[in-house]
Parts: C-alpha cells; sequence; structure tokens
C-alpha cells in the first residue's frame, strides 16, 4: 500500500454528469483527490471505469482506489436513475434493474470502503437519496423506494459505525435542474403531447422559492457534511428542496 500525497481522497460514484459532476468539480476545488467511478468519463480526475450495479466489480475498484492512494475519506454514493412508473406500470425487470442500479450501487460502495475507514477509525459516507425519501409522489413507484431504502441505509450504517468515527448521511435533493431532469420532462412530454416549456413552469413554480434547484448547490452541501464543521452530524437526511416537503 503506498500514499500518494496529503490529500484527502474522495471516491465518488456516477460522477460524470449531473450533481455528480458539481459533486466532483467541487471536492476538487476544496483540494480533494477524486476518484470517479462511472461507465463514461467526466471532468479531469482518477476515473475508473466501473457500473457500480455489479457489487464485485465495486469491490474490486474500490480496493484498487485503496491500495494506491492509501486511505479513502470520502465517499459519496451519488449513481443512479429515475424511473416514472405506479406499481402495475413497473414490471420485476424494471425494479430489479433500478434496485441494483440506485440500492445495490450504494450497498457495494459503502460496504467496500468500510474497512479503510475502519482501519483509519475516520471517514465520511454521504448517500445521495431525494425528497422523495421522507414523501411520496405520484407515478413514481420504483424511484421512491429506492430513495427511501437509501435513508434506511444511512440511518443504519451512522449507527453501526458510529464508534470507528465513521459518519453517514443522506443527501435529499428536491427538483434539481440536471440533465436526469430534463430527461425525465422529455419523456413524460413525449408521452402525453405536452409542451415541455410548459411543463417546467410548472416544475418551477411548485417549488416556494419559485425555481429549481442548481447541482452547484447540492454540491455545496456535500462539501459541508464532508467537512469537520459538520462532525456532529450523522445519521441524518439532509433535505435541500426549495421548501417543498416543508408544503
Amino acid at each position: 500500500m503506498q500514499n500518494k500525497g496529503s490529500k484527502p481522497v474522495a471516491v465518488v460514484t456516477g460522477g460524470s454528469a449531473g450533481i455528480g459532476a458539481a459533486v466532483v468539480e467541487k471536492l476538487l476545488q476544496q483540494g480533494y483527490q477524486v476518484i470517479n467511478l462511472d461507465i463514461q468519463p467526466g471532468l479531469a480526475c482518477d476515473f475508473q471505469a466501473c457500473d457500480v450495479s455489479k457489487v464485485a466489480e465495486v469491490h474490486q475498484v474500490i480496493a484498487g482506489v485503496q491500495a494506491e492512494y492509501g486511505r479513502i475519506d470520502l465517499l459519496v454514493s451519488n449513481a443512479g436513475r429515475h424511473l416514472s412508473a405506479d406499481i402495475e406500470q413497473t414490471t420485476e425487470a424494471m425494479l430489479d434493474e433500478l434496485f441494483a442500479l440506485n440500492v445495490k450501487g450504494a450497498f457495494a460502495a459503502v460496504q467496500a470502503v468500510l474497512p479503510q475507514m475502519k482501519q483509519q477509525r475516520d471517514g465520511v459516507i454521504l448517500l445521495m437519496a431525494s425528497d422523495q425519501a421522507v414523501i411520496g409522489k405520484r407515478n413514481s413507484f420504483a424511484y421512491n423506494l429506492t430513495k427511501a431504502a437509501l435513508a434506511s441505509m444511512a440511518r443504519t450504517t451512522a449507527l453501526d459505525y458510529a464508534s470507528f468515527n465513521i459518519r453517514c448521511n443522506a443527501i435529499c435533493p428536491g427538483t434539481i435542474d440536471t440533465p436526469l431532469y430534463q430527461q425525465a420532462i422529455a419523456r413524460y412530454c413525449a408521452k402525453s403531447g405536452r409542451e415541455e416549456s410548459e411543463v417546467h413552469r410548472e416544475e418551477a413554480a411548485e417549488q416556494p422559492l419559485g425555481r429549481l434547484g442548481k447541482p452547484e448547490e447540492v454540491a455545496a452541501l456535500v462539501a459541508f457534511l464532508a467537512s469537520p464543521e459538520a462532525a456532529f452530524i450523522t445519521g441524518s437526511l439532509q433535505l435541500i428542496d426549495g421548501g417543498y416537503t416543508a408544503q
């Protein structure tokens, strides 16, 4: 094992686009050595091609990170995707595929970083959940289910590893203007025949602050929760939703 420098080491899954890319950029600005696990490259950092829905692959890649850098200080488990469907429209294959990425991907990454963090007796784990971890939304059965699972994972992991000084929290964004959001609106409009511009205006109007969130705002929350200033925050669900769930 070698330590390639004094920089703190952050592993980010799904760091090539949207919120993940904003997180990678923010952590680089904060002085982290960032390793991005994704299926396609993103910003200029250490990129490791990885399908996070495959547990063995995640373990292998993270073992390589540990061997190369000698430590892992932060995990941001961000990889995931959306599915618009109610329970009748959700097939077993669709459910399996969404759980494999959104839940098993987080399970694999958390399980893989814990031995190193326990050895260090220090570490931060952040799971990218959703406002749907705490509320229900229409036409979102399987996605809602996966994000509620991540909230549970954050709480139990926080309790199980607090004695090792490992903190775990779930970040719960509301409607954030990302490629994932844009694609979801486009699919909805293609099915419904509605104008995209009209739907975007409606989405913004539903937020108490009157606008969508920005990926950079979620990344700023990640940076804070990873910092020493957040040392007493663990097992929490951190909403960043423009007030939507307060209604």
